[in-house]
């Protein structure tokens, strides 16, 4: 049947082909409205703003009229999670309930591809031969001779935190380009081949906001050309767009620089053996900057430490010998593209660095971020509109931008101000889940006040009942690591369910714990607030500790704010409470996943009573029963 004929909606129908071939589709009104709209914004090249909540089907409803516009359309997701599940789930099952031919592909940033010549380069060095990154080393030997694609989500068997990744990739710093031995056999550019002569291709977020930055900087294209975008989880992109446009040197990208011009200078130029001792001082340097961040973990505004006295001499010292490898390199470079790029690279971070040193432009906020070992210093831009604006109209053609969380309120003033987006067409759908028959929303009342140091004891004590009513089968939700860690030592001894708590374990495997157990208590911070999918009984029950406002400590938000005051305005009402209401909306939605779900949601602030922005949040979330009783909470359990 010729499906062309069909409008997007119709195909989405009850008699459409998804409903007969793809096993338990059902339509939904929200859901063709959503695919007639993409339909129009493809064909008028228009720029498209929706809202779709949970349960709408939002990527059945773009994936539709995009592969029946018969346009090359490029389709970024927020995460490589839900770019894999895009790629290999959905659309396969849409292209084949439509029996449309369309060429698709998948494209992600270079340090997801496996680079053979990395991986020969390491292969020759001794560390290779020791304890655990041996064993990775092998592995992923015997893959490198068996993948095709040479993606490294298909080896399964080594830890995403494995050393051997950074080892046998490349990075933009230490890619050589044409100049590489195995450029004709390069993973990365068969992936870049397939992208330019697919019809729809699938990015990430990440890979979008690299090739904006590139070409911003005059370094030409990581994607080709493309007649529409489709950017799905477009909450994320501000945030994300604020880094991405900003300068960072960090102290693992000056230690890959010391060891790849060794490993150079070893094959290419032996008599050299002043680069050695180069690349040797580099490294004690940024170990000794390292060490005059200060102890422990910390994110911190880069002037609350610039001007104390070992930190400035640290980072005169790290200039320093970024400064002699370079003169050391210079002479060097004719003896190989290896040694050639080395010198490069490091002329290019010694400028970075010296951007730390001036903190010259007041349109940048400049921080730190110092781990266990190591470091990353960075330079954002405050507004990212202008940057945004500009990419958009190098790339004329539908800009749709689709998210469950984008509105405040009913409104994307917001969105649309992050992004420099002017009077974008806008729709919004509310969820199709009847969550006054699904769900409750219960507040306790006499809870003390958030920045109270009883706070989250008091939190705990009354999540019990409520963990009982629902015999676990639980999200405790956080705002902070600091709450989550002394909410697992006042519960660890009091409940008799499993406990599972983010960061004993990856997040992968803590849900699929959660999952199997189907009685289990999971604690999580930001990244158990979204992009999880828990269907069934396994989740019935959603708590949150707090409204999710942005630490008032965070680098980013403290210059954001005076930026708006400096403007005249309201850092607040313009800024925190629109993004602390997109977060509370994406926590929210990890309790129903689906038609059949049932559960309670625990909302603990009570400055959703107190406040008056508290009906701003409540307004903002789906319809549904609310309770200050916890008898009725009990009751909710037993009825299911």
């Amino acid at each position: 049947m010729e499906y062309a004929l069909f409008s997007a909606a119709e195909l989405l129908g009850e008699d459409g082909p998804l409903a007969r071939q793809i096993e338990g589709f059902t339509p939904r009104r929200p859901q063709q409205e959503m695919a007639e709209v993409v339909a129009k914004a493809l064909e008028g090249k228009q720029t498209l703003v929706t809202e779709a909540g949970t349960g709408t089907g939002k990527t059945y409803a773009y994936l539709v009229p995009a592969l029946l516009s018969g346009i090359k359309v490029i389709i970024s997701t927020g995460t490589k999670h839900l770019q894999d599940q895009l790629y290999h789930r959905d659309l396969p099952l849409v292209k084949n309930a439509l029996g449309i031919s369309s060429r698709v592909a998948l494209l992600k940033g270079r340090s997801n591809y496996l680079c053979l010549h990395r991986l020969h380069l390491f292969t020759q060095e001794g560390e290779a031969s020791h304890g655990r990154l041996a064993g990775d080393l092998v592995k992923a030997q015997l893959w490198a001779r068996q993948t095709s694609t040479g993606d490294i989500s298909e080896l399964g068997g080594v830890a995403d935190d494995s050393p051997v990744w950074p080892r046998i990739t490349s990075t933009a710093d230490n890619c050589f380009g044409q100049g590489c031995p195995s450029f004709s056999k390069c993973h990365l550019m068969a992936a870049r081949r397939q992208a330019q002569e697919a019809d729809i291709l699938v990015i990430n977020h990440h890979l979008l906001l690299s090739d904006m930055a590139l070409q911003e900087e005059g370094h030409g294209d990581l994607l080709p050309p493309a007649k529409a975008y489709i950017l799905d989880e477009a909450h994320q992109l501000p945030e994300t767009a604020s880094r991405f446009f900003g300068r960072r040197v960090s102290g693992r990208q000056l230690l890959e620089l010391a060891r790849d011009s060794g490993a150079e200078q070893r094959n290419d130029a032996p008599d050299m053996l002043a680069i050695r001792d180069a690349c040797q001082w580099l490294e004690k340097t940024v170990a000794d900057f390292r060490l005059a961040l200060g102890l422990g973990e910390r994110r911190l505004a880069w002037r609350k430490v610039a001007d104390m006295p070992p930190v400035a001499l640290a980072l005169e010292q790290l200039s320093r010998a970024l400064a002699d490898l370079e003169v050391e390199l210079e002479p060097a470079a004719v003896r190989g593209k290896g040694l050639e790029h080395c010198f490069k690279r490091c002329g290019s971070l010694r400028e970075q660095l010296a951007m730390f040193a001036e903190e010259a432009s007041e349109d940048f906020v400049y921080w730190f971020e110092a781990y266990s070992r190591s470091f990353i210093l960075s330079a954002s831009p405050l507004e990212i509109s202008e940057n945004f604006q500009a990419y958009m109209e190098c790339r004329p053609g539908a800009w749709i931008f689709t998210s469950a969380t984008m509105a405040v309120g009913e409104h994307f003033d917001h969105f649309n101000h992050q992004l420099g987006l002017e009077m974008p067409a806008s729709y919004r759908w509310e969820s199709p889940f009847d969550f006054q028959r699904q769900a409750l929303l219960y507040q306790p009342v006499g809870l003390p006040e958030p920045h109270d140091s009883g706070y989250t004891q008091a939190v705990i004590e009354e999540s019990l009942p409520v963990l009982e009513a629902s015999r676990g089968r639980a999200f405790l939700l956080f705002t902070s690591h600091r709450a989550l860690k002394e909410a697992y030592s006042l519960l660890k001894d009091r409940i008799a369910f499993p406990l599972l708590v983010q960061g004993s374990a990856p997040r992968s495997e803590l849900l699929r714990r959660f999952r199997a157990l189907g009685n289990g208590v999971l604690l999580g911070t930001s990244s158990f607030w979204e992009g999880v999918d828990v269907r069934g009984e396994a989740l019935s029950c959603v708590i949150i500790d707090k409204l999710p406002f942005a630490s008032p400590g965070e680098p980013l938000l403290q210059a954001r704010i005076e930026a708006i005051r400096r403007q005249g305005g309201n850092p607040f009402m313009d800024y925190q409470l629109p993004n602390a209401v997109i977060q509370l909306k994406q926590g929210v939605g990890r309790l129903i996943r689906d038609v059949h779900d049932r559960g309670v949601l625990m909302l603990c602030d009570p400055r959703l009573r107190s406040k008056s922005y508290g009906r701003l949040f409540l307004k903002s979330l789906p319809s549904i029963a609310q309770s200050q009783d916890i008898k009725e909470v009990e009751a909710f359990f037993q009825t299911g």
